[in-house]
């Protein structure tokens, strides 16, 4: 196991370096002027120089790329001209807009986007795991037809239209709640968690339906092997069969998609964040797009792309926990 683990990590060190090297590329290399934007359209020739010399973009590409790469794993000095500013590791630099670092302006947003995601996470695998067993273990009858149909209608419904009727139905119509107002955990747990149920339940349930149906024919397909029909005809009992062996069987698949989902909705819960007013990495990544602020674009899409492939290294180190033999491939 321990072999196994080097090797995911090595090859997610690898992922990481090439996703740097990738994004630097797309958005630093790409046709457009980055001291120009640092500095306003308003600013002189002069002005946007010195811009382009503190950033240090009059060096090669190579030399940027190793500033850049070095600012991350070191930190990095930037230069205004009269002084040196430092930028701790891990630098990504510093915001266009507000001159804030990258770095600090993502983890204060950060909590609110993780708190989205484990609370949708928990929702949608409760909810599509605990469906898509339920359905396959009543194959034929009158339930799995019924799930089957709210899998496929929650699979087409857009996550913004099933935040949206849920927003009318439970705070208009019903009044069970009022509408949402983001509050952080650190200042009222009760109300953060209030506030935070419809977002949940939106992303959740958008979610769960492709864990239903993934669930329901791994099950389907678990139940078929050989070593089932061995236990049932040793007769050990129906739960016993489905609670501690196929189950089991069923699982990797979901805990693959459950890790690579969870590390994408740390930036890309941006429908769900941006409808109920969630001040996260997703809706932040859609402020600086629109006002072009590159190191912060770039710093989320760098997080982003770590926590995937954080994420997938858990989810091949359960994977190899529920399966030994992926271990010694």
């Amino acid at each position: 196991m321990t072999r196994y683990l080097i090797k995911r990590l090595a090859g997610a060190l690898l992922v990481l370096l090439v996703l740097s090297v990738a994004v630097y590329a797309l958005f630093y290399l790409a046709p457009g002027d980055p001291a120009r934007l640092a500095c306003g359209e308003r600013c002189s020739t002069q002005q946007v120089d010195q811009v382009r010399e503190r950033l240090g973009l009059g060096q090669s590409v190579f030399a940027q790329y190793g500033h850049f790469l070095r600012g991350i794993v070191a930190g990095r000095d930037y230069s205004t001209g009269t002084s040196v500013l430092h930028c701790d590791a891990p630098c990504l630099g510093f915001s266009y807009k507000t001159d804030q670092q990258v770095t600090q302006l993502i983890l204060e947003r950060l909590p609110a986007t993780v708190s989205l995601a484990v609370g949708a996470m928990v929702v949608w695998l409760v909810i599509g795991v605990g469906t898509g067993l339920l359905s396959a273990l009543r194959r034929g009858g009158i339930t799995e037809r019924a799930l089957t149909v709210l899998t496929l209608a929650g699979t087409g419904t857009p996550v913004f239209i099933l935040g949206l009727l849920l927003l009318m139905v439970v705070c208009a119509y019903l009044q069970w709640l009022p509408f949402p107002s983001y509050v952080p955990l650190s200042d009222d747990p009760e109300q953060w968690a209030w506030n935070m149920l419809l977002p949940w339940l939106t992303l959740g349930l958008f979610e769960s339906a492709k864990y239903a149906r993934l669930t329901r024919s791994s099950t389907l397909e678990t139940l078929a092997d050989d070593h089932i029909r061995t236990f049932r005809a040793y007769g050990v009992g129906e739960r016993a069969v489905v609670a501690r062996h196929a189950l089991r069987g069923a699982l990797p698949p979901v805990i693959a998609l459950n890790a690579n989902d969870f590390g994408t909705v740390i930036g890309g819960a941006v429908l769900t964040e941006t409808l109920f007013g969630i001040p996260g990495v997703g809706k932040t990544l859609i402020d600086s797009v629109r006002d072009v602020d590159l190191p912060v674009v770039v710093g989320v899409v760098l997080v982003t792309g770590a926590a995937v492939v954080l994420a997938n290294v858990v989810a091949d180190l359960l994977y190899a926990v529920a399966d030994r033999r992926v271990a010694l491939l």
